[in-house]
């Protein structure tokens, strides 16, 4: 168990944090005035942080012609798609463009190959991890 003293709006408070998550707050004796003193707040220092898991890239439909993925990095909507199927794609050429957050991200080829299968088309929206494309 660890013991922290924070200090909100003027007013100190102890706080004990046990390594299993499990959180107690104590108020200390600390009023700077005769003024009341508030109600104790939760401490935003003790809260357990959560782990955020990273999403794995989804594989490859079954059947799709290419063995490498382009993949989504983030949910958005696909603003233009810049490749057919059969061209030819040097790593970092730009394979499509995805609208996230009123930006426009470039999503590129990780690899240099051949597009054997684009996925989706201008005006869809994608998750984060979703398939754009394939190369060989």
């Amino acid at each position: 168990m660890k013991n922290y003293i924070i200090t909100v709006n003027g007013t100190s408070y102890e706080v004990s944090v046990e390594e299993a998550g499990a959180v107690s707050a104590e108020k200390t004796v600390a009023m700077p005035s005769a003024a009341p003193a508030p109600a104790p707040a939760p401490a935003p220092a003790a809260a357990a942080p959560k782990a955020a898991a990273a999403p794995a890239p989804a594989p490859a439909p079954a059947g799709a012609a290419g063995s490498i993925t382009v993949t989504s990095p983030m949910p958005g909507k696909i603003i233009d798609v810049k490749v057919n199927v059969g061209d030819v794609v040097k790593r970092g050429d730009v394979v499509l463009i995805l609208e996230a957050m009123k930006m426009e991200n470039e999503i590129v080829a990780p690899e240099d190959g051949t597009i054997a299968t684009v996925d989706v088309a201008a005006g869809a929206s994608v998750e984060a991890g979703t398939v754009l494309a394939t190369l060989n």
